[in-house]
């Protein structure tokens, strides 16, 4: 009996100090080992209540969107560390492709999508964390290359960044929309021509 005791106890202490960073974690971790985020077995896991995690995480779709964002954000940024692209509207369009290619690829978000492609397409279509964090990373980028006089952006960086976000996730995702493959040369043709691209003969 003290030998059972002593684990709950211990969950006891881990669930009182527990912080939101540190469900978020638990759930990457199921995220990218290609299992479904369950809330209750998450609770169970960490030691807390279901009433505890939804406060410190809010609902399922909200913890799910905030893990997504941040795979987000880990991929669009090892797309940006591997460009080779010198510059300008030329890198825009090759971290770009390189990031729509490497979310194709990713096999913990082809589990989601065989699992829960409604889900998926709910909370990366539609305005939240997945498509800000993206927005804003594209935006970063053309920020820096304007200011460093490699690129004039018609509109203001986060305008761009947000309209460029949204006609890439359309063909991106466009097997979960009925069509048979990703889009990924139409989404970059379209970016080019929204940037006022013209590639060299």
């Amino acid at each position: 009996m003290a030998d059972s005791a002593q684990p709950r106890a211990a969950n006891l202490r881990l669930g009182a100090a527990l912080t939101r960073r540190a469900v978020v974690e638990a759930a990457n971790r199921a995220y990218l080992a290609g299992e479904p985020i369950d809330m209750s077995a998450l609770a169970t896991d960490l030691g807390i209540g279901r009433s505890t995690l939804y406060r410190l995480v809010g609902n399922r779709e909200d913890l799910l969107s905030t893990v997504l964002a941040e795979a987000t954000e880990r991929t669009f940024r090892r797309a940006a560390a591997g460009t080779t692209a010198a510059g300008g509207t030329e890198l825009v369009l090759d971290v770009l492709d390189r990031f729509m290619r490497a979310v194709v690829e990713a096999e913990p978000l082809q589990a989601l999508c065989r699992r829960e492609p409604l889900v998926f397409i709910r909370l990366a279509l539609q305005p939240g964390p997945i498509e800000q964090t993206s927005a804003s990373l594209v935006a970063e980028i053309i920020d820096t290359e304007s200011a460093a006089g490699r690129m004039r952006p018609p509109v203001p960086p986060e305008v761009l960044g947000q309209a460029i976000i949204r006609m890439c996730d359309a063909h991106l995702y466009a097997p979960l929309l009925g069509r048979t493959e990703p889009e990924i040369r139409t989404a970059l043709d379209l970016v080019a021509a929204l940037l006022g691209h013209r590639p060299e003969p």
